[in-house]
């Protein structure tokens, strides 16, 4: 089976033709140099992931006709990454990692202390759409529109719980043991610098919020992402 595989938005059926647009066909044609009559894999984040054939390949277009259904629809945990944008790579890899460790929705935060470069809600968007393509997800979360911290938590969900994690509080004890599994929840993640005194005050007057000790040693903004991801995926999520 082909390891290429493809996000399209657009309905995946047997039979039913998929028209690629112009960037599209340039990377299966230009990069990948697939011809007609090469296999593939498809997915639209609603249909599953489908095996299909390129029918038609140009420079400008192509077709491709999808065979057969190899994998369900299957969504990831309902469960939200919130996290401050730091140096442009370094934002990418949040990104990616948050793909691949099954968030469902990225929100880049503007708190007190966030220090970094324009935050470019394409390109991020891109990226995710290049990550699930990687790592054999069906769905790609959506990446939101920065948003400010203060702005969320004064209109934050009565539903979905938010686990934070505050380097001020490295090697202490968190509140995560008194919260259950079921419903939806979001992961909060500060900047380099932390959360300000008036955002941890917050935070913690916040009834559905959970603080969450990410070990001994405080973490870079990235490395926290992961781990907390992690944390939270092995403890309510579908790593269980």
């Amino acid at each position: 089976m082909s390891r290429v595989r493809l996000f399209v938005d657009h309905p995946l059926a047997a039979g039913q033709p998929v028209p690629l647009s112009r960037e599209e066909a340039h990377y299966l044609f230009g990069v990948m140099r697939m011809a007609e009559g090469a296999e593939l894999i498809l997915f639209n984040g609603r249909d599953g992931a489908w095996r299909a054939r390129v029918a038609e390949a140009g420079k400008r277009g192509g077709l491709l006709e999808p065979e057969d259904q190899v994998a369900p629809q299957v969504m990831p945990p309902d469960v939200w990454l919130l996290f401050a944008p730091v140096k442009k790579a370094r934002t990418d890899f949040i990104v990616e990692k948050a793909v691949e460790m099954g968030a469902r929705r990225i929100v880049p935060v503007m708190t007190d202390f966030t220090n970094s470069e324009r935050v470019r809600q394409d390109r991020l968007q891109a990226h995710a759409k290049e990550a699930a393509e990687q790592c054999g997800a069906v769905f790609v979360p959506e990446v939101a529109a920065p948003a400010k911290l203060s702005a969320l938590l004064a209109d934050w969900p009565e539903e979905r719980r938010l686990m934070f994690c505050d380097e001020a509080r490295a090697g202490g004890a968190g509140t995560l043991d008194q919260a259950t599994g079921a419903g939806p929840w979001a992961v909060l993640i500060g900047p380099e610098g932390g959360f300000s005194e008036a955002e941890r005050g917050r935070l913690d007057r916040l009834p559905q919020a959970h603080v969450a000790a990410l070990g001994p040693r405080i973490l870079r903004a990235d490395t926290a992402a992961v781990a907390a991801l992690t944390l939270w995926q092995m403890r309510f999520g579908d790593w269980r």
